[in-house]
């Protein structure tokens, strides 16, 4: 249920993904790649991570997490770059049908 035996010892950045069912899909991160997965009980958690895009700082030791912190305000500011990040993705330029032009009639006369 756990990858968490093939990461080094060592401490990580985890984001929940998703909490269903008393269990947490975690992903760990190490200098900003993507490093490993695992399934946890979701009350090993902290209570106040016990949620999606929870970010933590997570101690591997011998396979199994030795500590969990959760960290709040790297947290809400991921969320925040998120949320900016699909608010500009989302308000794109007008097309030519938008604007009322009608690209491609050329200068045609009846």
């Amino acid at each position: 249920m756990s990858d968490l035996e093939t990461l080094d010892d060592g401490t990580y950045t985890a984001v929940v993904d998703s909490v269903e069912d008393g269990f947490a899909t975690v992903f760990f991160e190490r200098d900003g790649d993507e490093v490993g997965n695992a399934v946890v009980e979701s009350s090993d958690l902290p209570e106040s991570a016990r949620h999606a895009d929870a970010i933590l700082s997570v101690d591997i030791e011998g396979g199994t997490v030795a500590s969990y912190d959760y960290d709040p305000e790297r947290t809400e500011s991921r969320n925040e770059a998120a949320q900016n990040r699909f608010d500009q993705l989302s308000s794109r330029p007008p097309s030519a049908e938008d604007s009322g032009t009608n690209a491609g009639s050329g200068d045609e006369q009846s």
